[in-house]
């Protein structure tokens, strides 16, 4: 009778060795020499293939800034941007990095502008957009018509982007909720698709996004019952005005941090990063005190060299991560695991792309070892092999 019983305790003691065995082989099987490593919540190793090799994380580096925003900013903390009027009924905008300053947006802001500001005209819009220097610029993103390309500034709309559609000479705004302006007309005639398309602003030019804004702006002033009679330029805030109207974006930062994750959008990942420095070590932003702020945080936290960052978005392939790293930053961010995209088991992913880079990290929900947290990272084209990847820790661990 106890050689039964020793034979069904060996059984039970083999059975999680088996399966854990069986599902590295399969995770081997589907990619040999891709990064993988899975940790259990006690920090346990799972699965480490070739784990101890730097990546380049591509937009997984998405996560990393959340985190650090949380950290700096937290999740109710909502961008500014601040509106002064002078005697003349000059009005004077200066922009405050806010990533959302969408088209429905700026449907909120202008009644309220007017509402503060008077119905009389105004007799011209001043753009400041002196928060983000003119020098400002993001490694690995080009000047180029791509959205993703889009370039960061103080003050822009529509995530420095123009969504229309050009037939022939004739342009007309894609989205019911936008209005077409002559700026944006021009630039997508120059640069714009046949067809429907989308369009950055350029880089090199960094006040062609400034004024769409300002001509935006108009429009929706304009709709509300408003109008302006004079022209729109750049320039600064005269000295010693006091706001007439400071609009805080009616999305919190959770939120944002939401919409950055799910679409991966590079314009207000950094955005959001340049914030984080400017925010502990005062304005004008740039990359030099966000970068200085994120190694801080990242020494406090026994990270240091295993996080290294150029930029917040993951465009630039001088980020590198090590799995270790990355996974010991996913601890910290688990907090906030469900500002991730889910999958139909239940877990919680941010993929990476760019060419010849593959990656997906966050919480996988297992059959036996409950949530677990998994870097994964391919090299070549092969997409989908790390959705098979996570299946398999699903189904296997």
């Amino acid at each position: 009778m106890w050689f039964q019983v020793l034979a069904v305790s060996c059984a039970l003691i083999l059975l999680p060795v088996q399966t854990l065995a069986g599902a590295k082989e399969k995770i081997a099987a589907l990619a040999p020499s891709g990064l993988v490593l899975v940790l259990d919540d006690q920090g346990n190793e799972l699965v480490a293939q070739n784990a101890d090799q730097p990546f380049g994380p591509a937009s997984v580096t998405k996560i990393v800034t959340a985190w650090l925003a949380m950290e700096v900013l937290g999740g109710d903390y909502r961008f500014e941007t601040r509106f002064y009027l002078d005697k003349d009924r000059v009005l004077y905008v200066r922009g405050g990095g806010d990533p959302f300053l969408v088209s429905e947006e700026l449907a909120l802001l202008a009644p309220r502008l007017i509402e503060a500001a008077g119905n009389e005209p105004l007799t011209g819009i001043v753009l400041d957009t002196s928060y983000y220097p003119a020098s400002l610029r993001i490694p690995g993103i080009e000047d180029t018509n791509e959205a993703y390309d889009a370039p960061n500034s103080a003050l822009s709309v529509n995530f420095n982007t123009i969504h229309a559609v050009r037939r022939g000479k004739t342009v007309r705004s894609a989205e019911k909720q936008t209005p077409i302006t002559p700026l944006a007309i021009a630039q997508f005639r120059a640069r714009g698709p046949a067809g429907r398309g989308r369009i950055s602003l350029p880089q090199d030019d960094p006040a062609v996004g400034a004024r769409y804004a300002g001509e935006l702006l108009a429009a929706f002033i304009a709709k509300a019952g408003g109008s302006v009679k004079g022209e729109i330029s750049i320039g600064s805030v005269v000295e010693g005005l006091e706001p007439v109207y400071v609009h805080r974006q009616s999305r919190n930062l959770t939120e944002i941090l939401t919409q950055m994750l799910i679409g991966s959008n590079n314009y207000i990942a950094n955005q959001i990063f340049l914030e984080i420095g400017a925010r502990r070590m005062g304005g004008p932003v740039s990359l030099e005190k966000s970068l200085q702020v994120a190694g801080d945080i990242f020494a406090e936290h026994d990270l240091a060299g295993a996080i290294v960052l150029e930029e917040g978005s993951g465009i630039s392939r001088g980020n590198q991560f090590t799995a270790r790293g990355l996974a010991k930053l996913l601890h910290h961010f688990s907090p906030h695991a469900d500002l991730l995209r889910k999958s139909r088991a239940g877990s919680r992913y941010k993929t990476g792309t760019i060419p010849g880079v593959r990656t997906l990290a966050g919480y996988a929900v297992t059959s036996k070892n409950g949530i677990v947290r998994f870097v994964i990272s391919l090299g070549g084209n092969t997409g989908k092999t790390r959705f098979r990847l996570l299946r398999a820790i699903e189904r296997g661990l």
